[in-house]
């Protein structure tokens, strides 16, 4: 390894790392003193930003003490990983911030498990596009590693990237005891259902600032990615099965989130159970369906899931020519209270989260006839911006993270 070789890549850090934003910062809380962490999301989550944030405001442009790096870079097609660590490592360097991993091909957790074992003095944080093959090596390095999952923006992360408010965490207990006063806080100062239309549509991706033109489009490639590259580099799939994914996708988006007759839906898309679960299961793991399980139930040990959805709206709105507004509510609901919380499907009401609390979600004139009888029950309203009682506003429930 040369030294102009890597005064090439150090170039390349300094530039990338010197250009990022650290006006704002996502939601996760990452404990930095770790050896081994792994920064895990699906597609376009803005992982590569959080790299290169910690990189920048720990270490600075021009460090002689970390580096960032990406595989996807053409520079790695003629110098290998391990020799670009071992000359850092020789020269002081303590910690590596590699991102794009998954370009290395399949063997990329036994580089960073050699990585980990083989420079004991270095601290290495790594990350990738491809949540699929993370998902699929995760267990080789379980010993080794921090692993921590980034979500998409929610509501409230969302209004502070716009530069409307920069509004706390709330906790479910806090909304659920107190929303109609914090909601009436909130609403006294911004228009809160005008950005919450708009997040809808398109704020749950933090590219959506770099195309908002182009969002549609952008957001409909990502999909095409996942479902093109991600997929058949971690399962054995066929042209013809990626096309059969897809279309799955496209009917699943398109239908209402009832409980699916999967047997009725693998004759449709011409295929047979087995091949239909990994299908259905694939695009759970890469962030483009949620699937929502029965009480008490996991849903590897189901041959189906209660109810399907898209993860986010943000996918709805991309791949559905026509919104169900009932879907589209439910949708937001079950990608927000999930990712702090346990959420299942009882037949009562729509959620049962936490084993605890039954919420039935709908439009404004939703009210309390299907769970009146149940205790710790509520009713979600969309279209409204402050609640009473037991009912309170959907977009409230952005606030979780």
């Amino acid at each position: 390894m040369t030294d102009e070789a890597m005064q090439e890549l150090l170039r390349t850090s300094d530039r990338l790392v010197g250009r990022v934003s650290v006006d704002f910062h996502r939601y996760l809380q990452i404990d930095w003193s770790d050896r081994l962490i792994c920064l895990m999301g699906a597609r376009g989550t803005g992982k590569t930003t959080m790299l290169r944030q910690r990189m920048k405001e720990s270490f600075g442009v021009g460090s002689d003490k970390a580096v960032y790096i990406s595989l996807d870079d053409l520079w790695f097609s003629q110098y290998r990983v391990k020799d670009a660590v071992e000359y850092l490592d020789s020269r002081g360097f303590t910690h590596v911030f590699i991102d794009e991993v998954h370009q290395i091909g399949k063997d990329w957790s036994l580089l960073i498990k050699n990585l980990y074992d083989q420079f004991p003095d270095m601290k290495f944080v790594y990350s990738g596009s491809s949540m699929l093959k993370l998902e699929n090596a995760k267990g080789d390095l379980s010993r080794r590693q921090a692993v921590y999952r980034l979500k998409g923006l929610s509501f409230r992360e969302y209004l502070k990237f716009e530069g409307i408010a920069d509004l706390p965490v709330l906790t479910l207990g806090e909304i659920l005891e107190n929303h109609r006063r914090i909601a009436a806080e909130i609403t006294s100062g911004i228009k809160v259902l005008l950005h919450f239309g708009n997040y809808l549509r398109s704020g749950f991706y933090p590219f959506y600032k770099e195309s908002h033109s182009q969002y549609r489009e952008r957001l409909l490639e990502t999909v095409n990615k996942v479902l093109e590259s991600d997929y058949p580099a971690v399962e054995d799939v066929s042209q013809e099965t990626i096309r059969t994914t897809k279309k799955m996708l496209k009917v699943l988006a398109s239908s209402t989130p009832q409980s699916p007759n999967m047997s009725e839906l693998y004759r449709e898309l011409g295929t047979e159970r087995n091949q239909g679960l990994k299908m259905l299961r694939a695009l759970d793991r890469s962030g483009l369906l949620a699937l929502v399980p029965g009480t008490g139930m996991k849903l590897e040990n189901r041959s189906r899931p209660e109810k399907i959805y898209c993860d986010n709206t943000n996918l709805m709105y991309a791949l559905v020519p026509k919104i169900d507004e009932g879907v589209k509510r439910e949708t937001y609901f079950y990608n927000q209270v999930r990712q702090c919380h346990n959420v299942e499907f009882t037949g009562v009401g729509d959620f049962l989260v936490d084993g605890r609390y039954i919420f039935e979600v709908g439009g404004k004139g939703k009210k309390f006839k299907q769970i009146k009888d149940l205790s710790d029950s509520y009713v979600v309203n969309d279209d409204v911006d402050i609640g009473m009682g037991n009912k309170i506003p959907l977009w409230l429930f952005g606030f979780l993270y």
